[in-house]
């Protein structure tokens, strides 16, 4: 049996022999035991009253088709357009002066209120001039480009006219652009001619232009560039380039383009995962579950209403963008932020503050590493106690796992529940939560990620395929059929769609997360599985001992990661981050952490490979890259993906590793960009 050894991770086993899917009814409410009962018992029933949040051009005819398992469609024959259900419905309303978008930026100095009627009126008119560049029904489209609202207009222009837009994160180089469109494979692009990051401007049209050059698919019409001229000033090939102000001068104003239905499993979009290794997948994700699961979790989990503010801080080119900056707070009415800068130098660690004071924000979605750079750059918070938090109801956290500490911080700072919850880019949104809408207790478990929500039917499986017991660490899965929502299948390759998520475990999809799960039902994601150290036979997650680790009050961050040893297999090797206010010698600090460390999990940890860093290697999402570490210290060749946001820490990685006795003949990291 593998049991969780962390002792901080011991949950409450005490339960009724009652239960529900696992849940005892008495540790919850029966306002959310009966609606997830109700959503996996008679997911007809359930998702079919969920349907008329969304206003369709024609019913669907059946909610659910599972004939063709995994390939589940919902609301089959139902037609809607999601343009319609982001904009125009709201302007019908009477609701056109509501501001939509909010974006700030402190590294352009400007901020733009647009409302849903300026919101409309640029999209018919970019739309318009699509249409007469021949993008209609089906066609794909690439967009590359940076927080702005102008990539939002561009979503919705395109999905307008029954397209599909394919998303790639601006700081993506040529060499991955490359990948994208040739897969995708798409009419044309739409890009900005320029980003901006701290000290420095990003070339996009320079990019985009080495892109296509590489590409063996050339795109049949010209790139659309919208021009940021407050950041920089290019000039176009005219046979390469269209400005975006000339595309929407195509437009018939006096005839604004209709919006075009497609049928519920028709695509939306395409948004390709950037993983720490493997090569992209195309995710797939159709249009008509998506959109009334965002409606309803925006509602049941966030507690977001029509009206409210709301501060997703990611950006679009990820999953988080396109499900809570984009359509679901624009298909619920409310308003999205959209924030272009860092949590703390652009200028100070007062930023997250500011937006919530100043824009009334009642809710944030944001990844730790945000609050820890926060807290790193000014734990009194000088910076922010000027501000008022009055409008905050709660911030969740995603993307990464989030120490007890770190949690316990934020809390105190921004006086709201600090909720934890856990999903994929191919889920589309969350599989577990504390939702304020469902009336969960605010106050779960030392660091689950909640309880699962609607439609999923949560499993812990062991690697023989059996159930795990309570506590029991092993592979988390979900049953078949998935709820609404969840991606359709891998762009172009059905078959490593199979394979990937469903072929291990046959009839569930394999999240290749570890966890457990309580007596209470709550859901704990420890790792992912690969993350999962063997000491001698002994499974620890790295979560688990960092977690540990970032107990000693001198750590402000860390990276626990596995490397091999002689006897025992593998032993954790961890480098922290101190506080900037730590006077400790690194010898010192280093063995109160492996007493601490003794303390709380046990010499079965075998702890004792430890030194400081200044700074982790992490993606631009904020995940820490331990395989990438991993690697690098067993001397193995390390290719760098080009969401990596400071490539050079891996100078300071060689050295405390090698320190340590590992990565003695490591090569040198390869950063895909520069492939280029």
């Amino acid at each position: 049996m593998e049991l969780v050894t962390d002792a901080v991770r011991k949950p409450n086993t005490e339960g009724s022999t009652s239960s529900i899917y696992g849940m005892p009814v008495d540790a919850h409410h029966p306002f959310y035991l009966d609606l997830y009962r109700k959503s996996v018992q008679n997911p007809v029933a359930f998702w079919e009253e969920l349907g008329q949040l969304l206003d369709w051009d024609r019913p669907w005819q059946q909610v659910l088709d599972n004939s063709n398992s995994p390939f589940t469609k919902w609301y089959v024959g139902g037609y809607l357009n999601a343009c319609y259900n982001a904009v125009d419905r709201h302007i019908l309303a009477g609701r056109g002066d509501q501001v939509a978008l909010i974006h700030d930026s402190p590294l352009t100095a400007t901020v733009r209120k647009v409302t849903y009627q300026e919101l409309y009126d640029q999209v018919v008119l970019l739309a318009g001039g699509l249409a007469k560049l021949g993008v209609s029904k089906g066609d794909r489209v690439v967009i590359y480009m940076p927080l702005i609202p102008e990539t939002i207009i561009a979503m919705l222009a395109i999905v307008r006219l029954g397209a599909i837009h394919s998303v790639v994160f601006g700081g993506f180089a040529a060499r991955e652009l490359c990948s994208r469109i040739e897969h995708v494979e798409p009419k044309l692009v739409i890009a900005a001619n320029a980003g901006v990051e701290p000290g420095k401007v990003v070339p996009y049209l320079d990019i985009l232009h080495s892109a296509i050059n590489m590409s063996r698919w050339k795109p049949p019409q010209r790139n659309i560039i919208f021009m940021r001229e407050q950041v920089a000033s290019d000039i176009l090939d005219d046979k390469l380039d269209v400005l975006w102000s000339t595309v929407q001068d195509m437009a018939d104003a006096r005839q604004p383009v209709a919006c075009v239905p497609i049928e519920a499993n028709d695509p939306l979009y395409i948004l390709y995962t950037s993983g720490t290794t493997d090569k992209p997948k195309g995710v797939l994700r159709t249009i008509g579950g998506h959109l009334v699961v965002l409606m309803y979790t925006l509602k049941m989990i966030y507690g977001i209403k029509p009206g409210d503010t709301w501060w997703a801080a990611s950006d679009m080119g990820w999953v988080v963008g396109h499900s809570y900056i984009c359509y679901g707070p624009l298909c619920l009415g409310a308003t999205s932020v959209m924030y272009e800068g860092k949590p703390d130098r652009t200028p100070d660690p007062g930023q997250y503050f500011r937006i919530i004071d100043h824009y009334k924000v009642c809710g944030i979605f944001s990844v730790p590493t945000s609050f820890r750079v926060i807290r790193r750059a000014d734990p009194e918070i000088s910076y922010g106690r000027q501000y008022c938090m009055k409008s905050l109801r709660a911030i969740f956290i995603a993307g990464e796992h989030c120490d007890y500490e770190t949690k316990a911080w934020i809390e105190k700072t921004f006086k709201v529940p600090v909720l934890n919850h856990w999903w994929q880019t191919e889920t589309g949104s969350a599989i577990t939560a504390t939702g304020l809408g469902l009336k969960h207790s605010l106050n779960p478990p030392m660091y689950s990620t909640g309880l699962p929500l609607m439609g999923y039917d949560v499993k812990v499986l062991k690697k023989d395929g059996t159930e795990a017991l309570p506590s029991e660490l092993g592979r988390i899965v979900l049953k078949l059929p998935l709820p609404p929502g969840n991606m359709a299948t891998l762009y172009r390759n059905e078959e490593l769609y199979r394979k990937l998520y469903f072929q291990k475990f046959p009839g569930y999809y394999d999240t290749m997360d570890a966890g457990y799960k309580d007596a209470r039902g709550y859901v704990f994601v420890t790792a992912r599985d690969d993350d999962v150290i063997n000491v001698a036979g002994h499974r620890l997650s790295t979560s688990s001992l960092e977690d540990a680790v970032l107990r000693h009050p001198d750590v402000v961050d860390v990276a626990v990661f596995g490397v091999p040893e002689p006897t025992k297999g593998q032993v954790p090797l961890c480098l922290y981050i101190p506080v900037e206010t730590c006077k400790k010698t690194d010898a010192k600090l280093s063995a109160e952490i492996i007493k601490l460390i003794r303390d709380i999990v046990g010499p079965i940890a075998a702890f004792r490979l430890i030194t400081s860093v200044k700074n982790l290697p992490r993606t631009r999402s904020g995940k820490t890259m331990r395989k990438a570490m991993a690697d690098f210290a067993r001397n193995e060749r390390v290719v760098l993906p080009a969401t990596i946001d400071d490539a050079s820490v891996f100078s300071e990685i060689r050295r405390a590793l090698q320190h340590l006795g590992y990565a003695m003949s490591a090569p040198d990291p390869i950063v895909a960009k520069l492939l280029d």
